[in-house]
Parts: C-alpha cells; sequence; structure tokens
C-alpha cells in the first residue's frame, strides 16, 4: 500500500457504501455519482490490496478485511471531524456553513418554523435544511450521518456514536369527543360506543402505547390503526372515536380543540421523553445555541397554552433539565 496516496475521500466513501449497504444510497447521501463512488472504492481495494466489499450480496456486505477496516475508519473520521468541531466552537456564527436538523413531526406548525428564523439570523453564514421525520426514522439519519441534529423520542435502544440532552417530558393522555360523560375507566374497559384508534405499530409511540396497555392489562380491540397523528384527531374531533397519544400531540392540532376532550390515564404516570441528539463531533457552542433558542419555543407555544387549558397537566408536561 502506497500510504502517501491514500485518500480521505477514498476513506469517506468506503464508510458511506458500508453504512447504506449500495453505491447508489452512497452516492446520494455524498451528494456525488454513481460512478465517481465505484471509482474511489476501487481505488482505495487497488491501494490496499484486498477485496473490501463483497459486490455480489445485495445489500452489499464487507469482507472480513473490510470489517477490519471500518473500525478503524469509523475511528479516525470521528477523531478527525472532533478535532474540526473544536475549531469551529471557536466561532460558530462565522464558521460553520450549514447544518442539517430533523424533528418531529408534532413541532412543525408552532416550533419549527419560529426556530428556523431564530437560527438563521445567529448564524448568518449557515444555511439550513430542516426534515419532518418520525423519531425512528430520526435517530437513523443521524447515525448514517445524513443529518447534524434531530428532536425526536427516546430511543428504546442505546444509540451509538450519538449524544442524548433530554428536552421534554411528554404524558399520554385520553383524547375523546368534546361533551362524553364517559370515565376513563369505560372506555379503557371497551364499554363505550366508539372504537379506539391504535397508532402504527411500525411506530415507536405505537408500540410504547401498546406495551403500557399490556402493563395495565387493557386488551382493547384491534380494527383501526393509523400512522398520522392529524387523521387520528379528525376522526375524533367528528365524534367517531378516541385514541391515547400525547400532550404534545394534542396542542399541535388547534384546529380540533374545541372539537375534543383530554383527560389523564389512569394508574402510573406514562410519559415519552423528546430529547435532542447529536453527533459526537457537533460542535458543543452549536447545540447550546439551538437548545439555548428551542426550549423558551417550546415553553412559550406549546407547554404555556396546554397548562393553561387544562391545570392538571402541569407537573406532567414540562422541560426537563439537562
Amino acid at each position: 500500500m502506497e500510504r502517501s496516496k491514500l485518500s480521505l475521500k477514498w476513506l469517506e466513501v468506503f464508510q458511506a457504501v458500508a453504512r447504506s449497504g449500495s453505491v447508489q444510497a452512497a452516492a446520494r447521501r455524498l451528494e456525488i455519482s454513481i460512478s465517481t463512488v465505484s471509482h474511489h472504492l476501487a481505488c482505495l481495494e487497488d491501494a490496499v490490496g484486498v477485496a473490501l466489499i463483497d459486490h455480489g450480496k445485495r445489500p452489499m456486505k464487507l469482507t472480513q478485511e473490510g470489517d477490519i477496516l471500518l473500525a478503524r475508519v469509523d475511528d479516525s473520521l470521528m477523531l478527525l471531524r472532533k478535532g474540526i468541531s473544536e475549531v469551529w466552537s471557536k466561532d460558530p456564527a462565522a464558521l460553520i456553513r450549514s447544518l442539517r436538523i430533523a424533528m418531529i413531526e408534532d413541532l412543525d406548525t408552532e416550533v419549527t418554523p419560529a426556530l428556523a428564523a431564530s437560527l438563521s439570523a445567529a448564524l448568518p453564514a449557515c444555511s439550513f435544511s430542516f426534515l419532518s421525520r418520525p423519531s425512528h426514522d430520526i435517530l437513523t439519519l443521524l447515525q448514517s450521518d445524513e443529518i447534524d441534529l434531530g428532536i425526536a423520542s427516546a430511543a428504546e435502544f442505546r444509540v451509538m456514536r450519538l449524544t442524548e440532552a433530554p428536552l421534554l417530558r411528554d404524558p399520554y393522555v385520553l383524547v375523546v369527543p368534546k361533551g362524553r360523560k364517559d370515565s376513563a375507566g369505560e372506555y379503557l374497559g371497551a364499554r363505550v360506543d366508539l372504537p379506539f384508534l391504535r397508532y402504527s405499530r411500525k411506530q415507536l409511540m405505537g408500540r410504547r402505547i401498546e406495551a403500557q396497555l399490556r402493563r395495565q392489562r387493557i386488551d382493547l380491540p384491534s380494527r383501526l390503526e393509523f400512522e398520522s397523528t392529524p387523521a387520528i384527531l379528525s376522526l375524533i374531533a367528528a365524534g367517531e372515536a378516541w385514541t391515547v397519544t400525547t400532550a404534545l400531540n394534542v396542542a399541535s392540532s388547534d384546529r380540533h380543540h374545541d372539537r375534543i376532550a383530554i383527560m389523564p390515564l389512569p394508574g402510573p404516570g406514562f410519559a415519552r421523553r423528546l430529547s435532542i441528539f447529536r453527533a459526537e463531533d457537533l460542535p458543543q457552542s452549536l447545540f447550546e445555541t439551538l437548545d439555548r433558542k428551542l426550549r423558551p419555543l417550546l415553553q412559550d407555544r406549546i407547554i404555556a397554552p396546554m397548562v393553561a387549558a387544562h391545570p392538571w397537566l402541569a407537573d406532567e408536561f414540562r422541560i426537563l433539565n439537562q
């Protein structure tokens, strides 16, 4: 191997292909052509003198030698990026040129636009990309280095190479049509004439609600399942169903507030935690800028109106200390 000719770009491309499982996905992620990805891979394999990827497998699989090299490439590129982040931390407003942020859809209306405006003013030389995704997608995007920051529900498992900062306690609540006189126990006991709307069990929220119902030995008929909170709340506002969701989901749907009611879930407190997730190499000062802008927006635009309308949420729906 000619060490003096080993290219950093070859290593970045190799890492991207290894993480994404295909040349095409790596090309999209790196914003280069498929032929360029293939060229860099061929150059790296030629330089090290062994095959690193089994191109006959779909998705692509690393050879034994590829696995060995990837572990070192991950460590080396992480150290390099941390070094760059330390340089950027001296003056992030002047040096950072782009920032990719993904946030759960619940924040789209009240928080994301205001956060975008605030960050744009604080980092005038930076261009921004804002995505709306479910929590599990946000964590995947972070781990594949496709975004820099994510605001998402805390994971069911330990996420590697990410730093988590707790942000918001978001309690689960019962949501029913306004004007109904049924108790929470009657809904959970399936003693009402309305169907229960489930969240998709492909989603983190759906799985958590199902797990909580099992813990409380609650068995509800399974007929209607949705991925979309607006669709669920629209049916409830029309008087046709009920559900279990979170205070944040309700707060994000202003147009239904005069036609739905919420009540506490019986039993021990049941809540999700929203956090800010970031890559380990993101400058600390940049994270602090986002955190400083985000918390007041959540408090003023989401939490305060909900607690004013439902005072029993005061101790449940709150900003978390780091």
